[in-house]
């Protein structure tokens, strides 16, 4: 790879933290077994989410809130913000167990729920960047949609999208020149890193090629470690999160390094 330039260039904004009580407006069903909770309300009045992967906190009634007992709280990106519909999409992946889950599915308009934030986004210009690499699995997924339709018409991106073997494939809406490329998960393989591994290393990078990768933990810092140590792309070029963990419940954690 030849070398690089400094990075991307990203403004980092800082919101007034905020928690709203909205209402269901809509819920709609999505590929890849994925719902989508459309919401509405006066105090969604002022919301602000300039990031395509800007998360928000969600507070989940159990009905056994009380003093000292707060509702479960899982991050989830804001997949459309839309000021003069006064409407806040959400995407939840339906996945056993879980309070966002077990919501998610009997989720029924004129419900409440509350959600904070986002504190911050960090807005990632398009210029300076050939190529932008998307990779993910279900739960990456309104993160890569909201950024492909936010993309011009000048802009390159792939996507490399994990999914299971059954199931509709989604539809990618954008102005630029986008190639995706599939990998199916099956119940045989626990991991499908080698596979993303294997198609990403049959295609030429630009070095100048913005690097996001979101998903399971393990494998995002397996394909981190690749990126900057097969394909030498220096860490400004990559912005990597976990979205969930095996075996873990609710963790979501950024992956940038230090050095």
């Amino acid at each position: 790879m030849s070398e690089q330039v400094a990075g991307p260039v990203v403004t980092r904004v800082r919101h007034e933290m905020q928690r709203r009580t909205l209402i269901v407006a809509r819920v709609e069903p999505l590929p890849l077994g994925m719902i989508r909770i459309v919401l509405k309300g006066e105090q969604l009045h002022g919301f602000t989410s300039l990031g395509f992967d800007d998360h928000i906190k969600v507070f989940f009634p159990t009905g056994e809130e009380s003093e000292g007992v707060a509702a479960p709280m899982r991050d989830f990106t804001p997949r459309r913000y839309d000021p003069n519909a006064g409407e806040l999409w959400i995407d939840f992946v339906l996945h056993e167990g879980g309070p966002a889950t077990s919501w998610a599915a009997q989720a029924q308009v004129g419900q409440a729920l509350r959600v904070a934030g986002p504190k911050g986004s960090s807005v990632i210009a398009t210029d300076g960047i050939d190529t932008h690499v998307l990779i993910g699995d279900a739960t990456a997924l309104p993160a890569i949609c909201r950024r492909l339709e936010e993309l011009p018409s000048t802009c390159r991106a792939l996507v490399i999208m994990e999914v299971d073997m059954q199931g509709d494939r989604p539809e990618f809406q954008s102005q630029a020149t986008v190639q995706v490329i599939w990998i199916t998960r099956t119940e045989q393989i626990n991991s499908v890193t080698p596979q993303i591994i294997d198609a990403l290393s049959k295609i030429e990078l630009a070095p100048r090629s913005f690097i996001w990768v979101a998903g399971e933990s393990r494998n995002v810092r397996a394909l981190r470690s690749y990126f900057r140590e097969q394909r030498g792309f220096d860490k400004k070029w990559i912005k990597a999160a976990g979205y969930w963990q095996q075996g873990s419940i609710g963790k979501h954690e950024s992956l940038q390094e230090d050095a």
